[in-house]
């Protein structure tokens, strides 16, 4: 088997910038290079995080493309292109593999809920593309959970999986997983990723870091270095503000975030709407107090 790529440290699961109803892409062009600038590791387009079920075929590919040519080969990117349909994911993935993107992250398919078994043969099919594949275990989105055994059967057989993004919410999944095979597991939960890689993860997909790339770049720094102290204590700092951009439902809470800092407008597809009124004046005091500059 030949070697895997492997993929640690800081991502983060872009958000999509919307102005008028449209990509706004001088915004995205912005945060991707905030991200490189703060340190960000990889960034992952068209996710949850990035408005992927409301982006269509043609918004979809351009941000993929867009992310690439960006990023320039300076961090890697990791494409979203799951679907619920095996034959909507083949087409996201040649198309993500077609315009240079490094590895795809593939979602568990949702609403249908297909068995263990449908999502090993869905999964192994993408992988005859040829793209490294990160699994995006997601139950709460998707009804369905990928299981450690099935998660170490596709690690095994399927040579392009090369790791997991972990958001069950469970630590015992997490442990699991690093008790069943070698895989690189990366947290999917902002809230958890110190506990995760303390029993055997090796970075985050982040949607705090939309906003704060250098503070997550230094946790998972910490936890390489395994100065579990200071991980422990920026983990602390950075927890109540990791609880107030998930009080409404990702990613309304981290867009409102980006647009007190006048990075991008505060937009979103429906049915997300805006985050709302009571929320806001919390959420603006816990930026200000990482330092970020929030506009009247």
């Amino acid at each position: 088997m030949s070697q895997r790529m492997r993929l640690t440290g800081s991502m983060v699961a872009l958000v999509t910038p919307f102005a008028d109803g449209k990509v706004d892409y001088d915004a995205l062009g912005r945060l991707i290079e905030f991200q490189i600038a703060g340190g960000t590791q990889g960034l992952v387009p068209c996710g949850t995080t990035g408005e992927s079920p409301t982006l269509d075929y043609a918004e979809h590919d351009k941000v993929i493309e867009f992310t690439v040519e960006r990023a320039a080969g300076r961090v890697p990117v990791i494409a979203g292109t799951g679907s619920n349909s095996t034959a909507e994911a083949l087409t996201l993935t040649r198309h993500a593999k077609a315009c240079g993107a490094d590895a795809c992250l593939i979602v568990n398919p949702y609403y249908n809920k297909p068995t263990q078994h449908g999502m090993f043969d869905h999964v192994a099919r993408i992988a005859e593309i040829g793209l490294p594949i990160v699994l995006y275990n997601i139950p709460s989105r998707c009804g369905v959970a990928l299981t450690a055994e099935t998660i170490a059967k596709m690690y095994e057989k399927i040579e392009m999986v090369i790791a997991v993004k972990e958001a069950t919410g469970s630590l015992d999944v997490s442990s699991e997983i690093a008790a069943s095979c070698d895989i690189t597991i990366l947290s999917g939960d902002d809230s958890l990723t110190l506990p995760i890689c303390a029993v055997g993860g090796s970075g985050a997909i982040s949607v705090l870091a939309n906003i704060l790339p250098a503070e997550v770049r230094k946790l998972c720094d910490y936890i390489a270095a395994c100065d579990m102290a200071e991980a422990c204590t920026l983990h602390l700092k950075l927890f109540p503000l990791v609880r107030g951009l998930f009080v409404e439902t990702n990613p309304i809470p981290i867009k409102a975030a980006l647009a007190m800092a006048g990075m991008i407008r505060d937009e979103l597809r429906p049915p997300l709407t805006p985050l709302s009124a009571q929320h806001r004046p919390p959420l603006a005091a816990m930026l200000k107090s990482f330092g970020v500059q929030v506009q009247a």
